[in-house]
Parts: structure tokens; sequence; C-alpha cells
């Protein structure tokens, strides 16, 4: 095989990684090609062999400066940050150092040369060589993106050799004619060499973007967008003063920002001493109050607001006082970021007209209360989202706020970045520390790809500021065509509850996730991960990202520095998969294992202490009260700003709504623990419901099993007792589906196993019901009525011999109460009597 002239078989070795004995490379591998040697003249010692954490970067650059004749010897420094400076060259001042190095080397130190005539050479000519350093610096800081972390590992199959980097170098780069693999790329102009360091490094931006949103982080192939990277680079990018109103805050004075901050924080809402958004970030914890938070040794309050109804409010750090909303709402004291400030009333007002409400105000009545508690970063639970109702009015001021907080964080980001390019180079300032340890800060978890639609387009809405110019979205058309709905897909012409149309609007794909950046004017849709600022998502989404513990190809550290959870339509994920949601709450705000680029002297120190889930703001908004949403926000958030749950009683229940004429036999069991009752629930079926309904008499029975465990339970048991039963699941064909509600509405068969996940997937009205038993009490109330209702369906005069029967225990409260009342729920459970009867209908 041909070697590189003057490497011999030393530059071979060292091109494959291979290392002598003592762990250097061979002395030939580091000599300089003949033909390159007398261009250079000999005032030049041999270029160093190039690190390879960033090899093929760095070769190309390396070709660059050379092509200037500005590289002297060992003048240019390629070790990674860290690295002892080699001792036949001057040790680099803190002015002549580049304005970052984002992470620092981890590997062995690179084996020094010791060729004696090497450091002859440079020790003559180190005043030339420091002048065409700092030409060579100032031409780097013309190029944008040269802040990228150079070389930070260093291991063995580094040490290439000088023939491989002036060989290869060029042909990666510039990929023209005129760079030959030697003599021809040191007859390049200034200007050439520009471009190819703008191409180099653009090249490497490109290759790092897409390593961080490959698939190696995924289970799937997806798109990302790698070609407008430095555009959003919150590193290279600096704040415009017309676009922003950070600098205003900015320009507090600092006495005033001391005695805001030594000011307790459990102040009203409707005072606001400074911006909510500073007030939080830069509170800084002691040791004392993080144990305090990690021991849950909360204080709660009970409060009650106009429209939210009553509020738990919960707080460890915080001593709790009485808070009321404004009953005006100041856009001027809610500290809006610009554009938001004029964009807001005039995207909600569309929303306003729609509900026929008066638009004196921006925002509505339940608007106003929300956004009093999102801005002030407590963590908020909100169960009464109805798809019919509040929905878009809960979506608008999530956005809003989720928005407020991004624009704000980018902002403080390119103003230090002004200051820091403004301020003398190694100067190092806390001040200055404004970062997590990722880019992502806020997380949107929705059940469909419609939900992100409009969340996408509620964004965009607000960040236009109605003038004819729009702003710069890119891969806007991608977005809505993988988004969005076929417009020629008509649905199916069944009749289904309003609900559920407002539910299953749109594209319901449940595997999605996209990352979106915000900078100044402009839009990223399809931004890597770790380049982005907002990440929407499904549960599936991230839990294919995430992985699981063995996985090879798993990643979140991009969850490391979210400050802003939203959750939004959490009931929907008890209908799809909750170990998602749990699985996601166990990864957020976790270190991450390796750095990403990130610049530590920027690292907020609540990041580096790993306190950033007493600092996240989780928003859990649901269409009910269910015991596990209550476990996610008592378990798993820790805001020092403290936690406000709705927790409004319902004072009728959903059987309020059955029109059929009807006996409800509600039939309490007991147990002794909540793990115990599944078991305890199984035997009191099988002992003393089930034997009054094998009689032939008893034909038509639907059973209902919300979970999709009992009703595998059930359905193995009848197989094994041979009873004349069909079933109906969320994995039953749909041919077999057709078949059992056939056979059931005939009578072919006795008994029907219907799961809830199929009533809330399908909505198919089931004919032919004469016996009921909720084997559990339903987890959406209203399907309670919904199933009853049912049995109007097939009315043949058979009413009288109707029958209705529901397995209840202590630990189904809330359910319980969603169906009969509060009032009623508290006396079936404190009674001694274990059966209760509710007669339904018109003529009762």
């Amino acid at each position: 095989m041909r070697c590189a002239p003057g490497g011999g078989a030393g530059a071979f070795r060292a091109r494959r990684g291979v290392t002598s004995p003592q762990g250097r490379a061979d002395a030939s591998s580091l000599e300089t090609p003949p033909r390159v040697t007398r261009a250079l003249g000999a005032g030049f010692s041999p270029l160093p062999a190039l690190l390879p954490c960033r090899a093929a970067a760095v070769k190309r650059l390396a070709a660059a400066c050379a092509s200037l004749l500005l590289l002297p010897g060992r003048g240019w420094h390629g070790e990674a940050a860290g690295a002892r400076p080699s001792a036949s060259r001057p040790q680099q001042t803190a002015e002549e150092a580049p304005p970052r190095l984002r992470g620092a080397a981890s590997g062995p130190r690179r084996p020094e040369n010791s060729d004696q005539s090497s450091s002859e050479s440079d020790a003559e000519n180190e005043s030339e060589r420091v002048s065409d350093y700092h030409k060579l610096l100032a031409l780097l800081k013309t190029v944008p993106g040269t802040e990228e972390e150079e070389d930070e590992d260093e291991s063995e199959e580094g040490d290439e050799s000088e023939a491989e980097s002036n060989s290869e170098g060029p042909q990666e780069v510039g990929g023209t004619d005129e760079e030959d693999d030697e003599s021809d790329v040191l007859g390049q102009e200034e200007v050439a060499a520009k471009d190819t360091i703008k191409q180099a490094l653009g090249q490497e931006q490109a290759d790092e973007t897409h390593n961080s949103g490959d698939p190696k982080h995924g289970a799937i192939e997806e798109f990302t967008d790698v070609k407008h990277e430095s555009e959003f680079s919150l590193e290279t990018n600096f704040m415009e003063e017309e676009s922003g109103d950070y600098s205003t805050a900015e320009r507090e004075s600092s006495s005033s920002r001391e005695v805001s901050e030594e000011k307790p924080l459990h102040y009203r809402i409707s005072v606001f001493h400074m911006d909510p958004y500073r007030a939080h970030m830069n509170k800084e914890l002691e040791k004392k109050e993080i144990e305090n938070i990690s021991a849950c040794s909360k204080t709660t309050s009970q409060l009650k607001w106009p429209t939210l109804g009553q509020l738990v409010f919960s707080s460890v750090t915080q001593k709790l006082k009485t808070f009321k909303p404004d009953k005006e709402m100041d856009l001027e004291r809610l500290h809006l970021h610009k554009p938001l400030d004029s964009t807001w009333p005039k995207v909600n007002s569309q929303l306003l007209s729609m509900l026929n409400k008066p638009s004196d105000s921006p925002f509505t009545l339940l608007q106003r209360e929300l956004f009093c508690i999102m801005n002030l970063y407590k963590d908020l639970l909100y169960p009464e989202r109805a798809p019919l109702g509040n929905g878009e009015e809960i979506r608008q001021t999530y956005c809003l706020h989720a928005l407020n907080h991004v624009l704000k964080a980018n902002a403080q980001v390119l103003s230090n970045n002004a200051k820091r390019r403004d301020q003398k180079l190694g100067v190092d300032n806390d001040d200055f520390r404004d970062q997590g340890l990722t880019r992502p800060k806020v997380l949107i978890v929705v059940p469909f790809r419609e939900s992100a639609l409009r969340v996408v387009q509620i964004f965009i809405s607000l960040l236009e500021s109605g003038s004819k110019k729009q702003i710069d979205v890119s891969n806007k058309k991608r977005f809505k065509g993988e988004f969005g709905s076929d417009p020629d897909e008509k649905p199916p012409n069944l009749k289904r509850p309003e609900d559920y149309e407002a539910v299953f609007a749109g594209n319901i794909d449940d595997h999605f996730r996209i990352g979106v950046a915000v900078l100044q004017k402009s839009m990223r849709l399809y931004a890597p991960f770790y380049s982005s600022d907002i990440i929407i998502a499904s549960p599936l989404g991230l839990r294919t990202v995430i992985g699981a513990e063995g996985e090879k190809k798993r990643d979140f550290d991009f969850l490391s520095s979210i400050e802003i959870l939203i959750i939004d339509q959490a009931d929907i994920y008890l209908m799809q998969n909750w170990e998602h949601i749990l699985h996601l709450m166990n990864h957020l705000n976790l270190l991450p294992l390796s750095p990403h680029g990130v610049d530590f002297s920027r690292v907020r120190m609540l990041n580096l202490n790993n306190w950033s889930k007493y600092y996240r703001q989780t928003l859990l908004f649901s269409a009910l009260q269910d015991p596990q949403i209550n476990s996610i926000f008592n378990k798993h958030c820790f805001n020092y700003r403290g936690q406000v749950a709705v927790r409004n009683v319902p004072m009728t229940g959903s059987i309020n709504h059955v029109v059929v004429q009807l006996p409800h036999v509600f039939r309490r069991l007991e147990s002794d623990s909540l793990v115990s009752v599944i078991d305890a629930r199984f035997q009191f079926f099988i002992d003393k419901v089930l034997p009054e309904y094998r009689d032939a008499v008893m034909s038509h029975t639907l059973i209902y099993v919300p979970s999709y465990f009992d009703y595998v339970r059930l359905r193995n048991y009848f197989k094994k007792e041979e009873l004349n039963f069909t079933y109906a699941c969320e994995y039953t064909k749909k041919s077999s589906i057709s078949r059992a509600r056939q056979f059931f509405f005939k009578g072919e068969r006795q008994f029907l196993l219907f799961t809830e996940r199929f009533h809330f997937y399908k909505r198919y009205t089931i004919r032919g019901i004469r016996n009921l038993i909720f084997y559990e009490l339903p987890t959406y109330s209203h399907f309670y009525s919904e199933i009853c209702n049912m049995m109007k369906a097939t009315n043949n005069g058979e009413e009288a011999t109707w029958t209705c029967t529901v397995l209840y225990s202590k630990y189904d409260v809330q359910k319980l109460a969603a169906v009969v009342g509060i009032e009623r729920a508290a006396q079936m459970l404190q009674s001694d009597k274990s059966v209760h009867l509710f007669v339904t209908g018109e003529n009762e």
C-alpha cells in the first residue's frame, strides 16, 4: 500500500491508530512531506499531529490556516482545553485564548515531540510566531461559529501523521480541483481561506447537529433541520435592541433588585415587585430548604377563587398567606416580553368572540386566574379541562406562559453575549450564568399530532406582531403536511358524542416529537433537541427516545434542564399507556451523561448543583380527578414556589343523566389495602355476583371492565369455566367485533366482556343489553350514563327486567363521587350496609 511521502511505515501506523510500544507515534509520522517542507521554508517546523475528537474539522481548519502561511511549526494550539502546553512552544496567554472552550479534555495527554531542531527553530522565530497567531485569531473572530468546542478527548487513535493532515484535509473541505493534497493549498488567497474556514466550521456544526438529533437517540428515523443551526444558535447571536425588552429589565437598579429578593415570595398575586421570571430563576435556595423540600414537609391551606373555585395551596419554603387574583388584568404588570404584550390581545380576541364573551379584557375569567398562578411559577393541577368547553382557553394560556418564558430566557442569553463580547478576554464573571446544562427549557406533552399543530399555530400567532410582515418559520410546509389532517379524508358517517368528536379531531397519531427553536423574530421547526427551546411530544414519542435500562440507543440528557413541564389532556394518557408518563417523570432533571458542548461558565449554579427539579414548574391539565394523576402531582413536583391544586367536589353525579328506568345496585366490597383490592374484587365477583347471572334468564349481560389486566383475568376464567361469552377489547379485530356484537344482540352469547379503552376509542352503541355489571367504576364518569342509556337502543317493553350492578370499594372515593355525587358517596362509604339501591328513569 502506498504511504504518504516522507511518512514511511510510521505514517501508515499513525493513520491507522497504531503506536509504538512506548505509547507514542513514530517520529516519522510527525514529519512533513518534503515538497511542503521546501515550500514552507527553513523557518517552519512540522505541523503537530491533530487530535481525534473532531479530527475532520480540525484537519480542514488546519489546511486553511496553512494556506495563509500563518502556522509556524507549533504556534497554533491544537490541544484540547486543559492539555499541558508543549515545551517547544510558548505558553498561551489569556488574551491569545479563543473566546470560549465549551468542553474539557477527558482523555490522556497527547505525546510531546522531543525533536531538538524543532525547539531551536521555534525559539528563533518566536516574535514572528506571535504576530502570525494574532493574525489568525483576528481572522477566526470574523467567522460565525468559531466558538465551537475544540478537541475534548485525546487517544492513541489521534496520533495521525502530518502527511495525512495535509493530503486529506483540503479534499474534505473544499471539494474543488484547485485544492490539491499538498502544494496547491499553499497558493490560496486570504479570501478563499476565509471561505474554506467557514465551510469547514459550518460542516462541523451540521455534523454535530445531525448527530444530536439522529436516529441513534431514538427508535425511529426522523427529519431534523440542520440547515439553520447558526441562525438559531444562542452562542453566536446577539440581542437586537428593537426585538426585546430584556435590556430594560437589566437596567433595573441593583439596590431595588436586592430589596425585592429580600422580600418574602408570598406577596399577593396582584402585586409584582419585579419580573416573575427573574424572581423565580434568581432565587438561591439554601441547603436546608432543599432538605425540607425533599422530605415533603409541606404546609397546606385552602383558598376559594371566583372562577377556579376551591384551591389547595401547599408549600415548603414559603409562608402561606391568602392571595387573590386581580379583578382587572394589566398587561404591563404581567411583564410580558415583546411582542407578546401587543399580540396576545389580538390572538385571544378571536377566542373571546367565539365564546361570546366580552372583549374589554384580554383574558377570560378562567384565563386570568390560571395565568396568575402560572406567572408566579407555581405548580398547577387543574382537573376540569373540558374538550367542548375550556380546552382552547387553557391551551392558549399555557402557550402564552411558555413562550413568554422562552423569550425572556433567550433574551437574557443574547444580552449577555453582547456584554461578553465587549468585555476583556479572560475575565470571569458569574453574572453571565444564564443557561442550563442543555438548551431545552419547556416540554409540552400532548396526546395527538392535532394538539401539537394547534400549539405551534398559537406560537406563530403570538410571535407575529400583527403587521403585514410575518415571522420566518422554517419547515412550516413540512410541519403542516406531517401534523395536519388530509382534507380529502372524510370521517366515517357515524354518530358519535360531541366530546368524542372534539378529542379525536384532526390527526390523531400518537407517536411524534418535534423540537422548536425561537430566536427573536424567527422560529425553527424540527430543530434537533439539543438546539431546541421547546419540545412538543407525545408520551410514546418520548418513550422511544428515552428507551429503557439496558438499551444501547437511548437518550434523555435533553430533559436535564427542563424549567417548565406542561402535561395537557392527562386523562387521555390513562387510556394510552400511563407507564410512559411515569417513565418520563423518572428521567426529568437528571444530570446529563455528556456535556453536549455546554459552556460551563454560563451554566447556572442551580443546574450544576443538580437542583433543577426544585425550580421546575409543572402544569397538569386533566378532564377528571384520578389517583394516578394526583400521584404525579404529589410525588414528582418539588417546585420551591409551591403547588396549587383545584379541588372542586362534584355535587351531582353522572347518574342523574341516565334517562332509562333502571335500578342501580351498588355493592361494596371490603379490602385491607389498595394492593389487595384487585384480588378482593375478582373473588367477590366470582363468588357473589356471577352466580346470580349464570341462569339463562339473565342473558344479554354486558360486563364493563376498566382495566385491561382485569379483563384478561376474567376472559381466562370464563374460558376455563366454559361460559357462553364473547368479548370486545381495544386489540380485537374489526371483523371479530362485528361478530361479537351480532352474537350478543341475537342472544347467542350470554355475556359480553367490554373494556373501557374499547369504548373510549370506538364509542360503538351496543344493542341488546338487558343486564349491566360494572366490574369497577368507570374512569370517565359520563361513561356510566352512556352505557346505561344504551339500553334504550333496543326498547322492547322489557324495562321491568333490566338490572344494573356496580362494584366499588373505599378506595374508589373520587370515582364514586363523580357518579352519585359527593354527599351520597360519603353516606355509602360510612354506612354499615354494603348494598345501596338507586332508581333512575323518566317515570321516577
